[in-house]
């Protein structure tokens, strides 16, 4: 595990200085019952907002990611937009694999690909640490962002060290992960030594947000429902909780969450988080069964329903708030990300009907 975390947050930090400590989302987070339902959006920065898509004009993906003023001025654009009860950094889970060295950039229209995929003994043995001054935009990003969120959180995320394998050993986005769910079984030694490998380097990226200013942090496995229960158990949970461990003796907030995740949810709250996070495929309330009804669910609405009718997606969301209940605190979200062609304004008007329930 990791031994480097600091035992407190900097004073300044915004849990520290009681700014962020009694919002809607942290107190949920932390197994409250806010009077005021919190209610943020997976990927709601980006491509959905008209505002996102005039400042990215000639930028790259990953070059806007690393600029602390881009980076800090995307993340902003939905809580003004939407009144969201949380900003989160906008950045890619890909980044801090590529500040270690690895040749990957995004493709738009297909996701990460990487110049040269994983999959040997010897190609994980080329791989590097990450550099803790590499970090820095990443901190400073943060930093610019906090500054003007003031009393409304921020999420810092890190992507699962399972789904950056994926893209590792795939090369790019695959349907069923088969060269990395072979790797994992072919080849134990090599899979634990990339698995660590993306641990650490995942874990790093999360920590640098987290002393920067961030009041919580979300890990997210893509990819996770590829796997079987005992795989996830046996050959990946220590990771994420690796991963996990550099925040430790930070005391924020931590959130994980997996797409198709329905079979493992209990084992993926097992290795160390607060609230879990819940896909669209099963209902929150049996996700909350599941989770022995004493963990802070998030989720879970259905993307997909964004572009129904108002009134079949509002009695949508009233089921999911009711549905919430069965647990002891609930941040409503979606069940996975925001589609491009979203009409932001159906985001905000269920921002505006949360906040009402």
């Amino acid at each position: 595990m990791n031994t480097t975390a600091s035992p407190t947050l900097p004073d300044s930090h915004p849990l520290a200085s009681g700014l962020t400590a009694g919002s809607p989302l942290v107190r949920a987070l932390r197994g409250d019952r806010p009077d005021t339902l919190p209610v943020w959006f997976m990927r709601q920065a980006g491509r959905s907002l008209p505002e996102y898509r005039e400042l990215r004009v000639g930028t790259k993906m990953l070059d806007a990611c690393l600029d602390p003023a881009l980076s800090s001025e995307i993340t902003l654009q939905p809580v003004r937009r939407h009144k969201v009860d949380a900003g989160i950094f906008f950045s890619d889970i890909v980044v801090p694999i590529k500040l270690a060295g690895v040749g990957v950039e995004i493709v738009p229209g297909r996701g990460p690909v990487l110049d040269e995929p994983i999959r040997s003994a010897s190609d994980v043995a080329k791989l590097r640490p990450l550099d803790p001054d590499a970090l820095a935009p990443i901190a400073e990003g943060v930093a610019r962002t906090v500054a003007e969120l003031a009393e409304t959180p921020l999420i810092g995320f890190a992507g699962a060290p399972f789904t950056l394998a994926a893209y590792l050993v795939e090369g790019g986005p695959s349907k069923d992960h088969i060269r990395a769910r072979t790797l994992m079984h072919s080849d134990p030694e090599t899979w634990d030594a990339l698995l660590t490998w993306a641990a650490d380097v995942t874990g790093a990226f999360l920590r640098a947000q987290i002393l920067a200013g961030a009041s919580a942090g979300q890990l997210f496995d893509s990819w996770v429902g590829s796997l079987s229960l005992r795989d996830y158990v046996d050959r990946v949970a220590p990771y994420s909780a690796r991963a996990m461990s550099h925040i430790d003796g930070l005391e924020v907030p931590r959130i994980h969450f997996g797409v198709g995740s329905g079979e493992v949810l209990a084992a993926m709250r097992d290795v160390g988080t607060d609230a879990v996070g819940v896909d669209w495929r099963i209902p929150l309330d049996e996700a909350s069964r599941r989770l022995g009804g004493d963990t802070v669910v998030q989720g879970n609405i259905d993307p997909a329903l964004l572009q129904a009718p108002w009134p079949v997606l509002e009695a949508h969301v009233r089921d999911i708030v009711q549905r919430g209940k069965s647990a002891p605190a609930h941040v409503l979200n979606l069940g996975h990300g925001v589609n491009p062609d979203t009409d932001p304004s159906v985001l905000t008007r269920i921002v505006e009907l949360a906040h009402t329930l």
